[in-house]
């Protein structure tokens, strides 16, 4: 039964898991973000009063 022969499944295996532990992380760690977070201050802005035209 040639299912049960390991030796090209095995190979296919290791490889696969050594690209998806090794390689694909280096790939993915590198990848910038368009936007980066900026924190914001604590303190709040005060706002600004309305001039009205009609007052």
């Amino acid at each position: 039964m040639p299912q049960l022969n390991p030796n090209p499944w095995f190979a296919i295996f290791m490889f696969s898991w050594i690209f998806f532990l090794v390689i694909l992380p280096k790939k993915v760690m590198t990848y910038l973000f368009n936007n980066s977070p900026t924190p914001k201050s604590a303190e709040k802005p005060k706002p600004e009063p309305w001039n009205w035209p009609w007052t």
